[in-house]
């Protein structure tokens, strides 16, 4: 029986590439001053399409933590401080419109009238998910939030998810974790949680399918699939 259900954010909740596809854009050009010299291989550093606005499959920043996406980034703009960079990415993330995969009110209204407890863990800063939260409308529905930053670490390992357990008192054989990238999905099998792998992001399936027990298009059939297993599993 599943008794708790831990989401990751970016690709998940939010659709990762109609979020930040052409607002990663304008970031780079910004941090480059738009001189070409700069952004293409900055773009190429990030695994950005940018004929097409998207992430690349690929890409680290799909997974990646802000911190590492910062030491990518400098990898390129070595002259950029560290800390201001990281400081611009986070309050600039907090203002960008998230594009929900599904109607997120009703659909964790459901799952805590189920019964259900909830978490999020994001390898985002915590501030800038909690703002995106909260504008979605759904903060307060959350047991657990926390981002890489919130002293549990990042995904892949697995320290947010087991303090999700620890803050719900839940045991991990009764928790999902939720995903979009191979990072959700190795800390939900190192905590020892059951997986499920969404299509929202840029992964395609095959790649989440070796690591996940169920690939779903999005996650509004998350309960469904739990209902159809033998025995449900809610």
């Amino acid at each position: 029986m599943i008794k708790g259900i831990i989401f990751d954010k970016d690709g998940t909740l939010f659709d990762f590439n109609a979020t930040w596809g052409t607002w990663t854009r304008a970031m780079l050009e910004a941090e480059t001053a738009h001189d070409p010299a700069l952004f293409d291989p900055l773009a190429e550093a990030l695994g950005y399409d940018t004929d097409q606005n998207r992430f690349l499959p690929d890409s680290l920043v799909i997974a990646a933590t802000a911190g590492e996406t910062a030491d990518r980034i400098r990898s390129v703009l070595p002259q950029l401080d560290r800390q201001a960079l990281l400081a611009r990415m986070n309050d600039a993330a907090a203002q960008v419109p998230q594009v929900e995969t599904v109607p997120l009110i009703a659909y964790f209204t459901n799952l805590r009238q189920a019964g259900l407890r909830l978490g999020i863990a994001t390898n985002d800063a915590e501030a800038p998910a909690r703002i995106h939260l909260e504008r979605a409308g759904v903060n307060a529905m959350f047991d657990f939030v926390a981002g890489y930053d919130s002293g549990y670490g990042g995904k892949p390992a697995p320290g947010q998810l087991l303090a999700f357990c620890d803050q719900t008192g839940l045991r991990p054989d009764e928790c999902l974790m939720v995903g979009d990238s191979t990072h959700d999905l190795h800390a939900g099998r190192a905590a020892g949680m059951g997986t499920v792998g969404v299509l929202t992001g840029p992964a395609p399936a095959e790649e989440l399918s070796a690591i996940a027990d169920a690939v779903l298009q999005h996650i509004g059939e998350i309960p469904d699939w739990l209902r159809s297993q033998t025995p449900p599993m809610i």
